[in-house]
């Protein structure tokens, strides 16, 4: 049974010390910064960075609460109610964040919109499977671009040959993403809007820290 979604598991962006993004983390890793003094929260507030500490942040939960509800995921507990940051920028932390986008079925199925690469249909995930566009019978191996959502009839036509044997055509060449497909679906959601005043071209490849190993695919 999957555990209910709270406001413990929401993603805050890091920065570092000179406002460049990190990571993201889930809230909890984020107060535990916030509580120890190793960050702050920063917010953007009339184009301006605000910046707090946990104490004031704490203060200011009750107009937040009073005017901004829906601008904030909540965590309550037995003696208050405090609203998650969106951003929280480390104070003695300067690494840059390597430029790496993992190679797993999660970001592969966001750059291709869960859309079969055959047919150009949607399905949700539990209808769609990877497959080789070189096979691994024929030498193909786990990469970018030999990697691709296809729906179980087409992945099934397809079998054991590539695109050209099976007169098959790819809907868009594969490609490694620039940046991080999660990264770009979680923007579309109004309350990340804050995040894109930190995240400029350099650092579209943030690491997510809940993001799962390589999985297993389809045979073909």
């Amino acid at each position: 049974m999957n555990t209910p979604h709270t406001g413990l598991d929401t993603k805050v962006l890091v920065l570092n010390k000179h406002y460049s993004a990190v990571r993201v983390v889930d809230a909890r890793r984020a107060f535990t910064l916030l509580f120890r003094e190793s960050a702050e929260v920063v917010s953007v507030e009339a184009s301006a960075y605000v910046s707090y500490d946990i104490r004031s942040w704490a203060e200011a939960a009750e107009f937040q609460h009073r005017f901004e509800l829906d601008d904030h995921d909540w965590v309550t507990t037995t003696s208050f109610v405090i609203a998650v940051p969106k951003v929280i920028r480390l104070l003695g932390y300067d690494r840059l964040p390597r430029e790496v986008v993992k190679l797993n079925r999660r970001n592969i199925y966001t750059r291709d919109a869960s859309k079969c690469q055959y047919c150009g249909s949607h399905f949700s995930s539990r209808e769609l499977t990877l497959d080789h566009v070189v096979p691994r019978v024929q030498g193909g191996g786990n990469t970018w671009e030999n990697l691709v959502c296809a729906c179980v009839r087409c992945n099934a036509r397809k079998g054991g040959r590539t695109p050209k044997q099976a007169q098959m055509h790819l809907i868009r060449p594969p490609i490694k993403p620039r940046r991080n497909p999660a990264i770009v679906v979680r923007l579309g959601q109004s309350r990340y809007q804050s995040w894109k005043t930190f995240l400029d071209e350099a650092y579209w490849t943030i690491d997510l820290s809940d993001a799962p190993s390589p999985t297993t695919t389809s045979p073909d």
